[in-house]
């Protein structure tokens, strides 16, 4: 039986989950809501989606919709996703969930005293690149790990662009660097100590981020990203008997794994998929029972205390430690 699914807002980027809950097995797009009622209807019919609703609350108060997609801005996460936790909806979130640790917890909270099911839409975890990356480096394909090494980064020119906005939640680290940060984590676990350095423009956000973090087992992470850089897209990580290198690693549309050897390098290829189909196939499925839950409570907080960990390191200039309970 399928999952019915409304969206919360009518943000660009839902022309990409929709994309692929079209595809989905066990999905339907029921509702969209907008603050504009006749945007929710025009956006409805665009889009052959069954309800439109002029408020976020009504679409919440629907007792049909089961799982919402929350693509709001960053600042907006958190407060929509409690809301829909409590009206009894599961819900998918745009990433970053917050940047701020605290938040993060509390929401998951909430899902816990509801029994209902949160995660956060990293949706490259979920392409059949990303589980054969964690397989290679589990198999030893390049030795020991040694250094892992990302970025992110296009050049945002509007500047009405949401991204640039820090009363918004906006900057380079939230929008591309998260996805630095996440592989990383994928890759090494929780770092333990970070270092930024951050370029400012918009209205005060970080336009441009790089940094370093380590980890356990002598592993160091850097990365950049940024909101003004040309576009580029990397994730390696280097042993001491190879490098593992995916020149797609994000958005996973040409994907492949190139393992590169002293004596002989290797191509792997990998059929494409849908990432935000597979996103919304895995939650449909954990709310049926059908499947375990890829990303949960654990990685959103990891997540999320990296980035603060990071902010905190580039607005001080100095080293950040992190602790963990």
């Amino acid at each position: 039986m399928h999952v019915k699914w409304g969206i919360v807002s009518t943000a660009h980027i839902n022309r990409l989950f929709l994309a692929g809950a079209r595809e989905a097995d066990g999905v339907q797009i029921l509702a969209v809501a907008s603050r504009d009622r006749q945007r929710a209807e025009e956006y409805a019919r665009e889009n052959g989606i069954e309800r439109a609703y002029g408020s976020y609350d009504a679409l919440l108060a629907d007792p049909d919709v089961e799982a919402i997609y929350i693509s709001l801005p960053n600042s907006m996460h958190i407060d929509m996703t409690v809301r829909a936790l409590e009206a009894g909806k599961h819900v998918l979130c745009e990433k970053p969930l917050s940047r701020r640790t605290e938040e993060v917890e509390r929401a998951f909270d909430v899902a816990e005293r509801h029994g209902r099911l949160l995660m956060e839409a990293f949706m490259y975890r979920h392409n059949p690149q990303t589980r054969r990356l964690t397989e290679l480096v589990a198999e030893g394909a390049v030795g020991r790990v040694r250094i892992i090494r990302a970025a992110f980064g296009f050049v945002a020119r509007d500047p009405a662009n949401v991204r640039l906005s820090g009363a918004l939640d906006g900057g380079a680290l939230m929008d591309v660097g998260c996805y630095c940060v996440s592989g990383s984590r994928l890759i090494a676990g929780e770092p333990v100590r970070v270092m930024g350095e951050q370029a400012l423009g918009g209205d005060g956000v970080d336009v441009a981020f790089a940094a370093v973090m380590r980890f356990a087992d002598d592993i160091t992470a850097h990365f950049d990203a940024g909101l003004a850089l040309a576009s580029r897209d990397l994730l390696e990580v280097v042993g001491d008997e190879g490098t593992l290198r995916l020149t797609d690693p994000w958005h996973c549309r040409r994907p492949g794994i190139d393992i590169l050897r002293e004596n002989a390098d290797e191509r792997i290829e990998i059929a494409p998929v849908n990432s935000y189909r597979l996103e919304a196939e895995n939650l449909s499925a954990a709310i049926r029972g059908e499947a375990p839950l890829l990303l949960g409570r654990a990685d959103a907080i990891g997540q999320a205390r990296a980035i603060e960990a990071l902010y905190a390191a580039a607005e001080s200039g100095s080293a950040v430690t992190l602790a963990y309970p």
